[in-house]
């Protein structure tokens, strides 16, 4: 490469140099900027290194100065910004331990190079679950897609056996639905469809969806997806797990209102019964992990309506004393 045409690369040069290697603990002087320069056959001089600073900072750059040093004050993302993403990161079940590796690797490369050593001191990945289906990325752009261009999908849905083997469902037939909306509950992507044939909203598993092909035709159930709260959503499905919903009374002791909060919001209204307890009523859909949620506290919670769904709490309390008798 010609001289002249790595002069021209002179302020992208010290750019990543200063956002790469400086930071208020670590400021850089001239004579270090100068050969990092060097390295690309650029010739600078002292004085040619304060105007480029000054048209760095009218770029954006907040280069600050210190006893004739120089260093990034602010970025994009400051390290505990990062060090937030990287836990999510890690803590994602849908993300194979590759692509964690691979995404914080990326991370890393938006802070100084002392940032990201402490970034990399944080990372405990191998002993997490996490998913096996490394096309789960694939999977992301192609609902995006067609959501975007208002067509309808279709794919293959699996689970696992016993022996760790793929095992698709409906003997293989495809699943033919319009996407809405890509949601994460429970440390797993879903994405959230109409099916058309049970004329309802159902979700799927993204990491389990395989072949996703976009369909010549538009979305249905625009009306059904429009009245729905996506941001109550999750809340009134637990584990999502599809039920019907329905309106349901419990009752708790007061030193649980935290725990009822965290699942459903601070605007759930919590009515005081006694001196210890208090009620609450939700819309929810009924299902297996909705009666394990409220068995987990024991006696200190209750369903109370509608009378069915007492009745039925019982019947299931009865099933596992009769499995543990």
């Amino acid at each position: 490469m010609a001289r002249s045409t790595n002069q021209k690369l002179k302020l992208l040069i010290l750019k990543d140099y200063l956002l790469r290697y400086s930071d208020e603990a670590h400021p850089v002087t001239i004579p270090q900027l100068i050969a990092e320069l060097a390295r690309y056959d650029i010739k600078a001089e002292r004085k040619s290194l304060y105007d480029d600073m000054e048209a760095l900072r009218l770029y954006g750059l907040d280069i600050l100065q210190s006893r004739g040093k120089y260093f990034v004050g602010s970025r994009d993302f400051e390290t505990p910004e990062l060090k937030l993403l990287v836990d999510s990161i890690q803590s994602s079940k849908f993300i194979t331990q590759r692509k964690t590796m691979s995404l914080i690797k990326k991370l890393e490369g938006l802070a100084s190079v002392y940032d990201a050593q402490l970034l990399e001191r944080q990372v405990y990945v191998r002993n997490r679950v996490k998913s096996m289906n490394e096309s789960v990325y694939y999977n992301v752009d192609s609902i995006a897609e067609a959501i975007n261009q208002d067509r309808a999908i279709r794919f293959r849905y699996f689970e696992l056996t016993v022996s760790k083997q793929r095992r698709i469902r409906r003997d293989g037939d495809w699943y033919e639905v319009s996407p809405f909306a890509l949601m994460w509950d429970d440390e797993n992507y879903y994405m959230l469809a109409w099916d058309a044939a049970a004329e309802s909203l159902k979700h799927y598993r993204v990491d389990k969806m395989l072949q996703i092909t976009l369909l010549d035709r538009e979305r249905e159930g625009k009306e059904a997806f429009a009245r729905e709260d996506m941001s109550a959503y999750s809340k009134k499905v637990f584990g999502m797990f599809t039920g019907q919903p329905r309106q349901i009374k419990l009752r708790f002791q007061n030193h649980l209102a935290g725990a009822v909060i965290d699942r459903f919001g601070s605007d759930v209204l919590l009515i005081p019964e006694d001196e210890e307890r208090f009620t609450v009523t939700l819309e929810l859909a009924v299902s297996p992990q909705f009666y394990a949620w409220v068995f987990g506290f024991g006696t200190e919670a209750e369903i109370l309506a509608p009378t069915e769904i007492r009745r039925e709490a019982a019947e299931k309390a009865r099933e596992l004393l009769d499995l543990y008798s």
